[in-house]
């Protein structure tokens, strides 16, 4: 932890513990008095005005010179305020809720009169979160992220959806969010292949000493679009009768490849776990197309359309 950190780390001690003594911070910041010291000198270099009071019960306090407390967050109420902006948070009025307590103090630092507003919002509104998606642990999430950052490998402790319990070791190349999921993109030491794993199903992350280079030039939203569109229960091929640009603008990802037959067709290839999920994607192409196989995707198909034909007699 840097300097700064640390005189930040003293400051939010300070506030929280007013009149405390300079071996009792030096004990909250695990340094020396002396360090201790420094960190309130820099603190005071900054305008930030902590008075020391000398005796039996002397100690440090804040003046009234500051007028609003700085913010701040641990590494779980920051991920989980993330996680919030991206896909609603339904514990947001929980204040032992990282995000709760992390918006608490938003709050408290607001003019007491919008402070009012914001409170009033907070205790009334009843957000609405995706169903589909599925938060993981912010701590694993943080975890996941520094040691994406830091680039060290990993192991994790693994629940698949089936409930199987599994340890990997990965080098953890991104963390991407895509529709309302967390997913690690990865290589797998264990399996030795590239793989992208649910961050929610994650119970436990240990970074470990060997370190990785990641991929040149990896485009980490792209790789994982690719990696969701193969691997699942039934193969998937669909002649279009479009060029491959147009039907990109049709299609996630995730649906598949697409390799242009000629100028004026294109083959989608793809695999799924849900024919009636991507018979409705293919739904959504404005050109005729004919599907190769998969008669489970066809059967999806024929019902989806006469769903249709039924709703207009």
């Amino acid at each position: 932890m840097s300097p700064t950190a640390r005189a930040l780390v003293a400051l939010e001690v300070i506030q929280a513990v007013p009149g405390i003594t300079a071996d009792r911070l030096a004990g909250k910041l695990g340094v020396t008095e002396r360090a201790a010291r420094r960190y309130v000198g820099i603190l005071r270099e900054a305008g930030i005005p902590v008075e020391a009071t000398r005796g039996p019960y002397g100690g440090y306090r804040l003046g009234r010179g500051l007028r609003l407390p700085p913010l701040m967050f641990s590494g779980a109420e920051a991920l989980g305020l993330v996680m919030a902006v991206l896909d609603g948070h339904h514990d947001a009025g929980d204040p032992t809720d990282p995000v709760g307590s992390a918006l608490g103090k938003i709050v408290r630092a607001l003019p007491e009169q919008v402070a009012a507003q914001a409170e009033a919002v907070r205790r009334a509104t009843a957000p609405a979160p995706d169903r589909a998606a599925a938060r993981p642990d912010p701590a694993a999430a943080a975890a996941l992220v520094q040691a994406s950052s830091d680039q060290r490998r990993v192991r994790l402790e693994y629940r698949s959806e089936v409930g199987t319990e599994r340890v990997i070791e990965a080098d953890p190349w991104a963390v991407v969010v895509r529709h309302g999921r967390w997913y690690l993109l990865c290589h797998s030491h264990t399996s030795n292949a590239r793989r992208a794993y649910r961050i929610d199903r994650v119970h436990a992350v240990e970074p470990l000493e060997d370190t990785f280079v990641p991929p040149v030039g990896l485009d980490a939203v792209a790789e994982l679009e690719d990696h969701l569109a193969v691997g699942w229960e039934y193969e998937v091929e669909v002649i279009i009768d479009a060029p491959a640009d147009t039907v990109a603008r049709c299609l996630p990802r995730a649906a598949g490849r697409l390799e242009p037959v000629d100028a004026t067709t294109t083959r989608l290839v793809g695999s799924t776990s849900n024919p009636a999920w991507y018979a409705e994607q293919l739904a959504t192409i404005h050109a005729p197309f004919r599907i190769v196989g998969c008669p489970e995707l066809q059967r999806a198909a024929r019902a989806l359309g006469q769903r249709l034909l039924d709703s207009c007699p």
